[in-house]
């Protein structure tokens, strides 16, 4: 088997497994660790969170505290998964909602380059995508998703302080309603 191709069925089955794992495990974990998005980030979410590094689809490195000031919505995601597909449009009008208020939404894709930079480009992605690959899986646990699943978002306030932490696809009003109290007068 060609490396390219194993390493893609490797990926692919870990992906999957996230998933699941996270569909099913996910909210329990979540909710009994204190992470439904009701409490205050710990400090070794934050400093993950501040001290990642990932690449944009361009190979241009870029660390997460580069928008310290900024309310950072930090959305984990895979072309193959279908709740963050149907979420990516909220996330795109949080995006020209917000971002005159001091809020950025950032796409992190634990997911194969090519896909990214292809599936981006065909549903025209208007924030920021950077890519995690596998290595992402890591920076999520560190952020408090044990389980691995996606879609997975973390909020982040000016400080760089994880405020809020969400398990599964936002509603329509529900990312809106996170983000409202952030947005600047």
């Amino acid at each position: 088997m060609l490396p390219g191709r194993r390493e893609a069925l490797i990926l692919g089955a870990a992906g999957l497994a996230a998933a699941a794992a996270g569909f099913l495990l996910g909210p329990l974990v979540l909710q009994s660790a204190g992470g439904d998005g009701s409490g205050e980030g710990t400090g070794e979410a934050d400093l993950a969170l501040r001290s990642a590094t990932l690449v944009d689809l361009a190979g241009q490195a870029h660390r997460l505290s580069e928008w310290r000031g900024r309310v950072l919505v930090c959305n984990f995601w895979a072309t193959w998964c279908a709740p963050c597909r149907e979420e990516i449009p909220l996330l795109m009008a949080a995006k020209a909602k917000f971002a005159s208020s001091g809020i950025e939404i950032v796409g992190i894709a634990i997911d194969n380059p090519a896909n990214v930079r292809q599936f981006s480009t065909s549903f025209e992605i208007s924030y920021q995508i950077l890519l995690a690959e596998a290595d992402g899986l890591d920076l999520m646990r560190k952020l408090g998703n044990s389980t691995g699943g996606l879609p997975y978002t973390v909020v982040a306030d000016r400080q760089g302080s994880v405020v809020r932490r969400k398990l599964g696809a936002f509603k329509l009003g529900e990312l809106e309603a996170v983000l409202a109290p952030f947005a600047q007068g």
